[in-house]
């Protein structure tokens, strides 16, 4: 695990996702945007669900971070845990072939009255590494505790515990808050649009950064541009 570890310290990992509504979920096109961030020097892969984890094991030598979610973001997203929820969705991923595997790392219900113990403990069985995504230092804190392996800030602003997290711009803030509690490797997740912000990151002490919507969705990045004025 610890190789895995060293392997992604200082590198920029790429989420590679697509929601099934969109156009590029279409296996050919994931595959082709994985090729593409490899090809411009991502260090890591982070993808959503069993085929994009067993396709970015098959066809990169680079450490893949496994997700599951919905096919569908619910609307009270900020108040359910989606992120790989239940230790069913660990052994997939582990079956997958997934490397490192994250999971909301919050302190919220899980399904099944699962426990954050639960998971890691089966990721850790299988000789994986624990990701936990979290949005506050307490939940940081408490999932260290738990057993996880690396903390990040991926769900920063996007649950009721966060509100006050910067609704545009990365929380550096954790990602300080944490580098400075905790002794195991932190990663900057959530709201990375400049290079500016990565060099940021790497500053204050992240042991890598996880870029998305900035690279990956097309849509997102499209909307940055275009603006309409009042008629």
């Amino acid at each position: 695990m610890k190789n895995i570890i060293d392997k992604i310290k200082g590198t920029v990992i790429v989420s590679v996702q697509a929601m099934p509504s969109e156009p590029l979920y279409a296996e050919g096109a994931m595959l082709a945007m994985m090729k593409s961030v490899v090809n411009g020097g991502a260090g890591a892969l982070r993808v959503a669900g069993i085929r994009d984890v067993v396709n970015a094991k098959k066809n990169f030598n680079l450490p893949v971070i496994g997700i599951t979610k919905p096919n569908v973001i619910p609307k009270n997203y900020k108040e359910i845990v989606y992120i790989t929820p239940t230790v069913k969705d660990v052994l997939d991923l582990v079956k997958a072939g997934a490397d490192i595997i994250a999971f909301d790392g919050t302190q919220r219900k899980r399904p099944n009255n699962e426990k954050i113990e639960d998971l890691i403990k089966f990721i850790h069985i299988n000789k994986r590494v624990a990701m936990a995504d979290i949005s506050t230092l307490e939940e940081g804190l408490k999932a260290k505790d738990a057993g996880a392996d690396i903390l990040s800030t991926t769900l920063a602003g996007y649950t009721l515990e966060s509100i006050d997290s910067p609704s545009s711009d990365p929380d550096f803030q954790l990602l300080e808050d944490l580098v400075n509690e905790t002794d195991i490797p932190v990663i900057l997740e959530g709201r990375i649009w400049e290079p500016e912000q990565v060099n940021k990151a790497f500053k204050i002490g992240a042991h890598a950064v996880v870029i998305g919507s900035a690279i990956t969705r097309p849509q997102l990045i499209t909307k940055r541009f275009v603006f309409r004025k009042d008629s």
